[in-house]
């Protein structure tokens, strides 16, 4: 973009700074976009009488000066040198400086600038070693500025007085941040209290990550009563944590009475089958998950089993991720058996891709997703034969769907739009499978769809048929003869 920083930022009005609100896209919406916010009102007339850290001294000064001579005083202010990816993208939407080696001073630099700034929505600063002075300059700079809304401040050891400090934000609950990531900051269960304190009543953060901290059995507790009360958040990672079972449990019980979390990572934790038990008592109950992840937590057939249970009469679960668990034969068949069992389930996706599965489970599957056509079960392959042949695709997808466009004239694109009743180039993954298994111009198995899938750029849920716009098809590898041999 253009250095051309040099024209004054002239003061917009509420209403146009409201109507710029619109989350953007993230990794939250695999199942799960976030909402519109809501329009924020700026408490300012509490503050007018004092000052914050982040004003510099004769403000009059920087009145109407530009963003990057603004950046460069601020700069010199603090003794640090400017960060020249910062100058070049002040004025896009996103800025990335993760591992920018920036420090407390460069953050609060940072931090000075963005005060005025109306562009930048999304600021990743991972891994900068900002600290508690830092984070602090961060937090009284959304005091400011509502434009803002996606923080990335992973990986800063920020420990309990970082903790503290984002906490103390989070209660006063009026900045239009949306999306946090406190992902690998040392965060413990004293963390776990103030943090839950402060989102038992915020309703504004609909995006959480707080993976690969130190929270164990205790901060699962105060989790849970977090989620029994939050009214606000849609997306919660908490893999790579230290959740035994009590933790689980008690993480488990607060997602009973939740109505707003729509995606749970909990993977690499140690929920064990006492965990699972709760797990598969909250979906009884639950009526608003669509993606739960519960891989490598120590759940066994049994655990598999008291999930299943939950399954049984869910209507709303999408996704359940259960890879690199125990599992074998017996517990894949209890999963499959309560979709089954269950005429209002939704599910799409179930990963137990490190399970070895027989012939017979294969044809109770069909069946299964003869009545769930939205379904698809990724498993390691058949017992006693090769992943490879084990999974054979039949004849290439591609190549079925682009004789049958070629014999009828449309064009491929226009065949999957046909698909839609949107009639839009983009469509739900489980819409996808179940309107490709349900059309009957062209026989296609559920392996040749997850080739499909995998060809039209799938990505948070979402195929897209733009990608095939600008493909040359007649360059599709032609089948290998043992791909000819149909499922």
């Amino acid at each position: 973009m253009d250095d051309d920083d040099n024209e004054p930022v002239e003061s917009e009005t509420k209403d146009e700074a409201e109507a710029e609100l619109t989350p953007q896209d993230s990794d939250v919406t695999l199942y799960c976009e976030a909402e519109v916010l809501p329009s924020v009102e700026k408490e300012k007339s509490a503050r007018e009488d004092s000052e914050t850290d982040l004003e510099i001294e004769d403000t009059e000064k920087f009145f109407n000066i530009g963003q990057k001579e603004l950046y460069l005083e601020a700069c010199k202010l603090v003794g640090v040198v400017p960060a020249s990816y910062f100058i070049r993208n002040m004025e896009e939407s996103c800025v990335n400086l993760n591992h920018h080696g920036l420090g407390p001073m460069g953050t609060k630099a940072i931090a000075i600038t963005l005060v005025s700034n109306t562009t930048v929505l999304k600021l990743e600063l991972g891994d900068n070693c900002i600290q508690e002075e830092g984070i602090m300059s961060l937090m009284e700079m959304l005091h400011e500025n509502y434009y803002l809304q996606e923080l990335n401040v992973s990986d800063n050891n920020l420990g309990l007085e970082g903790a503290r400090i984002i906490s103390n934000f989070l209660q006063e609950n009026n900045s239009s941040l949306w999306k946090l990531k406190l992902s690998g900051n040392s965060f413990k269960e004293e963390c776990a209290a103030l943090l839950c304190q402060a989102l038992s009543s915020n309703y504004r953060i609909r995006s959480l990550n707080l993976s690969h901290n130190e929270f164990s059995d205790i901060g699962g507790e105060h989790l849970g009563q977090m989620l029994a009360l939050n009214v606000g958040l849609q997306s919660l990672n908490l893999s790579w944590n230290h959740f035994n079972i009590r933790g689980a449990v008690a993480l488990c019980n607060g997602l009973r009475s939740n109505v707003t979390l729509k995606k749970l990572d909990v993977s690499m934790n140690g929920f064990g089958n006492e965990g699972a038990l709760a797990l598969g008592d909250a979906l009884r109950l639950n009526s608003c998950l669509v993606y739960v992840d519960v891989s490598r937590n120590g759940i066994t057939n049994e655990g598999a089993s008291k999930i299943s249970k939950g399954l049984e009469n869910n209507e709303c679960l999408q996704v359940l991720k259960l890879f690199l668990n125990p599992l074998s034969l017996e517990g894949a068949y209890s999963l499959i058996m309560a979709i089954k069992r269950n005429p209002k389930s939704r599910m799409e996706d179930i990963d137990i891709s490190n399970v070895l599965v027989s012939e017979q489970f294969v044809k109770v599957l069909d069946g299964v997703c003869a009545i769930h056509p939205q379904l698809d079960v990724v498993y390691k392959g058949l017992q006693g034969l090769s992943t490879k042949k084990s999974i054979s695709l039949g004849t290439n997808p591609m190549r079925l769907i682009q004789s049958y466009t070629e014999q009828k004239k449309i064009s491929v694109v226009e065949f999957f739009r046909s698909l839609n009743p949107t009639g839009l180039m983009t469509m739900p993954v489980g819409d996808f499978r179940k309107a490709m298994i349900q059309q009957s111009n062209i026989l296609i198995n559920r392996y040749q769809v997850r080739e499909l899938i995998k060809k039209l750029d799938e990505k948070k849920g979402m195929v897209n048929f733009s990608s095939l716009e600008k493909e040359d098809l007649s360059k599709t590898v032609e089948p290998k003869p043992e791909e000819l041999q149909s499922t």
